[in-house]
């Protein structure tokens, strides 16, 4: 299984440790376009404060935000798990899962990223403010420059199991399962039961909390259908839409 998940608009800082070291993170085939990515944005925040800030949709209280990527060749690196914090992430809990737990987070859980494109949880990564909205100067709108080089390296990382995609609109932007993958891809839509509404919270916090269940299960579901058994077993009220691969959890409370 291969669960792909948007990043957190905040991030924990990069630390002391060793920089980046970008040819080794995983997915190699992204290497080209990051390196564009990377190079066009430390020269925007390098070159005019105000205009990266723009670009990058920042409020005058972020404006920390464009000095920080300007650094990113040299500052500190930690695991892509370690620098994505929020509601979904504090949900998931990757620090507090047993070994078994961690192990498979590690091959499964893919984080899509404006810069980085996708990174694997235990890639090690300074943390950058870089949305899948932002339209760079010179290479345009990241979700489709994203969209050539995700279609050669996404069908061979998802393998042949399940793809449980929980990317917000703009990260899905980046890359859409085609054929054969779009029909073992689910999605998951969090729903306050007593309304039938999505509530951004407590949806961000149910999808960190359904990921931390199935790796602590070591589910490994090979259909949306099978997906939907191992959520009822794992005690998620869950239903199947209609809408193929489309899933409906419904949560009574809001927390």
């Amino acid at each position: 299984m291969l669960v792909l998940l948007p990043p957190s608009e905040g991030k924990a800082s990069s630390g002391r440790g060793a920089p980046l070291k970008p040819e080794s993170l995983s997915l190699p085939g992204l290497a080209e376009a990051r390196a564009a990515v990377l190079d066009e944005l430390v020269e925007l925040c390098a070159a005019d404060e105000d205009k990266a800030r723009e670009v990058l949709g920042l409020s005058e209280g972020l404006r920390g935000e464009v000095a920080k990527n300007t650094g990113l060749r040299t500052a500190g690196a930690r695991p892509a798990g370690e620098i994505y914090t929020g509601v979904l992430y504090d949900a998931l809990g990757l620090a507090t899962l047993d070994a078994a737990a961690r192990k498979r987070a590690g091959s499964s859980l893919l984080v899509f990223s404006g810069l980085w494109g996708a990174v694997r949880v235990t890639d090690r990564i300074p943390s950058y403010r870089c949305s899948m909205g932002v339209k760079l100067p010179g290479l345009g709108a990241l979700g489709a420059h994203w969209r050539g080089a995700m279609a050669s390296v996404m069908p061979e990382a998802a393998g042949d199991g399940l793809v449980l995609d929980l990317r917000s609109s703009a990260y899905a932007s980046a890359w859409k399962p085609k054929g054969e993958l779009a029909a073992r891809t689910a999605t998951v839509r969090v729903l306050h039961a007593p309304t039938r509404k999505v509530v951004s919270h407590f949806n961000k916090a149910t999808k960190g909390r359904i990921v931390r269940s199935l790796l602590e299960a070591g589910a490994a579901p090979g259909s949306p259908a099978e997906l939907a058994e191992v959520l009822r077993d794992l005690r998620y009220m869950v239903e199947e839409t209609g809408k193929a691969g489309a899933l409906d959890v419904l949560v009574d409370e809001i927390h």
